[in-house]
């Protein structure tokens, strides 16, 4: 069974593996931990049978106007099983109450997204892929 947690009290690093699928340079599992923990929200998807972390979602926030989702991930094992979309309407659950609650996507995910509620729109960014593995 998968339970959903608002928290990460209690996971730790080794609960966190083999996230990142396709980056070129992963974050250790200790970062990874560091960053669901220095977010505003964060939702964690758990195997009740293993202990594993298998998804999670998170958000960045002033907690009274806007949020960013930066990061969403489903382990390619238990894709398919309807965690992502799951996590997804969790949070934006948690963020309903702000006025702006934006992310950005790979184009073929745009339908995925567009599904549950939210509406593409123009955006801009910059990827320092030096810094993909944090920068502790």
């Amino acid at each position: 069974m998968i339970i959903y947690k608002n928290s990460t009290k209690g996971i730790k690093p080794e609960q966190l593996k083999d996230f990142f699928v396709g980056w070129t340079h992963q974050p250790s599992n200790e970062t990874h931990l560091q960053i669901l923990q220095n977010s505003a929200f964060v939702i964690l998807a758990i195997d009740d049978r293993t202990e594993q972390v298998i998804g999670f979602i998170n958000a960045i926030s002033d907690k009274i106007l806007s949020a960013y989702i930066p990061l969403l991930e489903v382990l390619p094992e238990y894709r398919k099983q309807g965690i992502g979309k799951e996590l997804i309407k969790r949070m934006l659950d948690e963020l309903s109450n702000l006025y702006m609650i934006d992310l950005c996507c790979d184009e073929t995910l745009k339908p995925f997204y567009k599904k549950l509620g939210l509406s593409p729109m123009p955006a801009m960014g910059k990827r320092n892929y030096e810094f993909q593995k944090g920068n502790l």
